[in-house]
């Protein structure tokens, strides 16, 4: 195969759809040195500096989702698409690809659509359960669509699809082995077991309030707390950092380490998060949130909550949170059925997989 191979990359505006191309593009650069990677990005979101602190070159659309109520954004979107769509192609046409990879995000619908519009090969990574509708319109033209679940013959022609699995940072793959490291690292005391509770990275008001609202129910279990309130709500929560057995993190830098020292996780059910507790193998709740596109959550959730891999408390029932995690607590049968059930789930060699599929394509 060519060594100086060309490989447009577009996803973003979350993590869990910047984090996976960061990885495919890392694996990619791990085969092909001499590689050229160009990442495609929507301005003002988040991978406009996350893929540059990657080490990566990217260009940037206008271009922004449509409102589900009717807003001058929503006026606007026409304008965006047609702008989006013309700087997609003078990009592609100047940096002439071998191949165009989409993981999601508003800028992958106009760059995978001038991709195959000019007869250049296209990969999805479709991360959820259910997707988005950009990609099962995507889809239609796509040479291969690379799935982390079953049952998505629903969305696309089953020839084209791959399950290989959501790409994972790869320093979960051992935590089993950093358990004392990471109970070291958060000071915990050895003797009581923890509860990582995490919202993403920008944090979930509704898990933040159920927190506060059973710091006594806490306290009675006799558990310690590992609190990612997350970067909008750290000013209001961080106050609580001053109880024993609680800490209140904006922002969690080793998550290793975090999901290592944990014995237990709550955890809203966005895809990447779903497939990294696959790989952590920990009982797992999941509070997923309503507020995102066709309920994907709730639907990622269910999929492992289908196979008894982990408890789902919705949001609309929060009150029967603290019956679910103290009957949990004292089942030590079933704290040992979820960890075994959701870690037989994980795919770990998903990034691997996804770039075999590329190369396949580049060839």
């Amino acid at each position: 195969m060519k060594q100086s191979i060309n490989i447009i990359i577009s996803g973003g505006g979350t993590g869990g759809h910047i984090y996976p191309a960061i990885a495919i593009a890392n694996e990619i650069k791990v085969r092909y040195p001499e590689a050229n990677i160009l990442f495609v990005g929507a301005k003002d979101k988040m991978e406009m500096e996350k893929v540059p602190q990657a080490g990566y070159e990217i260009k940037g659309l206008w271009i922004s989702g449509i409102q589900r109520k009717l807003t001058l954004k929503n006026l606007m979107f026409p304008f965006k698409l047609v702008s989006s769509l013309w700087k997609a192609y003078l990009i592609i046409r100047k940096f002439k690809p071998d191949v165009a990879v989409g993981t999601g995000g508003f800028a992958s619908g106009p760059t995978l659509m001038v991709a195959n519009k000019k007869g250049i090969p296209t990969l999805i990574q479709e991360q959820n359960s259910y997707p988005g509708i950009t990609n099962r319109l995507l889809g239609k033209k796509a040479q291969k669509i690379c799935v982390a679940y079953d049952n998505l013959e629903r969305f696309f022609s089953e020839d084209k699809i791959e399950k290989t699995g959501n790409p994972v940072r790869q320093d979960l793959l051992f935590i089993h082995t950093k358990i004392e490291e990471g109970k070291e690292f958060f000071e915990l005391d050895t003797s009581k077991k923890t509860i990582l509770i995490l919202g993403g990275s920008l944090g979930a008001r509704k898990i933040n309030q159920l927190v506060e609202e059973n710091l006594n129910f806490f306290k009675k279990q006799g558990v310690q707390l590992i609190w990612q309130c997350g970067k909008l709500y750290f000013e209001e929560y961080k106050k609580y950092d001053e109880l024993e057995n609680v800490q209140v993190h904006q922002f969690l830098n080793r998550m290793d380490l975090a999901y290592a020292a944990s014995d237990f996780i709550v955890s809203r059910a966005g895809a990447s998060s779903v497939s990294e507790l696959c790989i952590v193998g920990k009982p797992t709740i999941f509070i997923p949130s309503p507020n995102v596109a066709e309920d994907h959550q709730t639907k990622n959730a269910k999929s492992i909550a289908d196979k008894h891999g982990a408890l789902v408390v919705k949001e609309n029932e929060l009150d029967t949170f603290p019956v679910v995690l103290e009957t949990l607590l004292k089942d030590k049968g079933k704290q040992e059925s979820l960890s075994e059930n959701i870690n037989e789930l994980a795919l770990p060699n998903a990034t691997n997989h996804i770039v075999n599929e590329i190369e396949k394509l580049i060839n």
